[in-house]
């Protein structure tokens, strides 16, 4: 084995790779068209496991296409970024703790946006 395929990928890294080729895509793509798109190496049912366990969390769906199938987010990437924001708040018991150290680490121009979309401005 080369010295590459020894080091392991950090958490969510391929998972991430492979929600960037389907967003990028803006059509359901196979796993072979969405292992095509990542351009490294990936065996196609490492490329499948990933899929099905998006489509498990339910951040990908997908559509019948000859004996497999065609997979999609399920939303943009603001939306799956907020999403990901969603599952880890959730799981802190200390959620205001969290919030408040999140708020009060924010930027003057992202406190002021975040205030406007508290008080009801539509933005």
């Amino acid at each position: 084995m080369s010295p590459m395929t020894d080091e392991r990928r950090p958490a969510g890294e391929l998972e991430a790779a492979v929600m960037a080729v389907l967003l990028t895509a803006g059509v359901p793509l196979t796993p072979g068209r969405v292992q095509t798109g990542l351009g490294f190496g990936l065996a196609r049912t490492t490329v499948t496991t990933i899929l099905t366990r998006l489509h498990e969390k339910g951040v990908v769906s997908r559509e019948r296409q000859g004996r497999g199938y065609a997979y999609f987010p399920v939303q943009d990437a603001p939306g799956l970024t907020a999403r990901r924001m969603h599952t880890v708040l959730d799981r802190d018991a200390d959620r205001e703790t969290v919030l408040a150290r999140f708020v009060a680490q924010l930027n003057p121009g992202d406190e002021e946006f975040l205030r406007g979309l508290l008080e009801g401005d539509e933005r």
